[in-house]
């Protein structure tokens, strides 16, 4: 697995929105936040942009405006303005080959995570699942922010988790691979789907009808991924949706039922996703993961 230069002072980051619209100035402050980390910023033509239906732009628009991101030499990492929807409408036709030469870091999640599946597997190199411009809005001192910081520059995480009643113990330690359940099930079948043998999981969703996570927990068994990884993360389902006529479970329940057979440790409420509690993840590289009565712990050892 390649592992792209980390970011030193003076390093550019750039920012682009390839999937859903955003205005530029919802990512004035973390314009800010970057430059006063000391690094300089460059924005892409879709940030702000005059949207497109739902859109930051035209598919060829934000596909040019992306491959910009990746082909410049100037940038040292591609930071997202927000994900939403999109990234799969242009992937295909995303050119890798000075990327593959020349590796930079990718950040962000939600629609992002498909870029993470693709790039981890086809290109054996590793991202960044981490909060975008938006998330600077909320606290840019707090823990979550303060993490892409340290991600960027290479520092190492280890991060906890509270115990929750529905936890496996045990003990896992492997690449980790994951991010929306939504985009994972959508990888299905497809040259973006991880390789997840031996690996660490995490899963994290939001706005989803319960029964329809429960669907897709069912894509993923059916393809055999709960046979194959070590062990599992499971981030914030937040905004869940229910039918008119209730499903009868909390999404937790659902996830712990098919959970069930399986032997692999498991922690719940990991402190990833669509909420504020959103750290820095490094895709693609080796962790330890442990699940213990009173100690849950996520450790990036690579």
């Amino acid at each position: 697995m390649k592992i792209p230069p980390y970011l030193k002072k003076g390093d550019t980051i750039g920012i682009t929105c390839p999937a859903g619209y955003m205005k530029l100035e919802k990512a004035q402050l973390c314009i800010d936040t970057f430059e006063a980390w000391g690094f300089k910023v460059k924005v892409g033509a879709t940030l702000g942009k005059e949207q497109v239906n739902y859109f930051s732009g035209t598919d060829v628009e934000r596909l040019h405006d992306l491959q910009n991101m990746l082909d410049d030499d100037d940038i040292k990492a591609v930071f997202f303005g927000r994900g939403g929807y999109g990234i799969s409408r242009i992937i295909d036709d995303i050119d890798f080959k000075k990327f593959k030469k020349n590796p930079k870091w990718v950040c962000g999640y939600s629609d992002i995570t498909l870029l993470h599946t693709h790039i981890n597997k086809a290109l054996k190199t590793a991202t960044i699942h981490a909060p975008m411009a938006a998330a600077f809005n909320d606290d840019v001192n707090s823990l979550y922010i303060q993490s892409v910081r340290k991600t960027l520059l290479g520092q190492k995480t280890n991060y906890q988790a509270a115990p929750h009643a529905f936890n496996h113990a045990g003990k896992a330690e492997g690449r980790l691979v994951g991010g929306n359940l939504a985009l994972l099930a959508h990888s299905v079948g497809s040259k973006s789907e991880p390789d997840v043998k031996n690996k660490i999981l995490f899963i994290e969703d939001i706005g989803e009808y319960i029964y329809n996570v429960d669907r897709m927990l069912i894509q993923l068994k059916r393809a055999g991924w709960l046979d194959k990884i070590a062990g599992l993360v499971v981030g914030s389902f937040s905004d869940m949706k229910d039918t008119t006529d209730p499903f009868g479970k909390t999404v937790e329940e659902v996830i712990k039922e098919h959970l069930k057979p399986y032997t692999f440790p498991y922690c719940f409420g990991f402190p990833v996703g669509h909420t504020e509690e959103n750290v820095s993840l490094r895709c693609g590289l080796r962790h330890k993961f442990t699940v213990q009565k009173h100690k849950i712990s996520l450790e990036c050892v690579e």
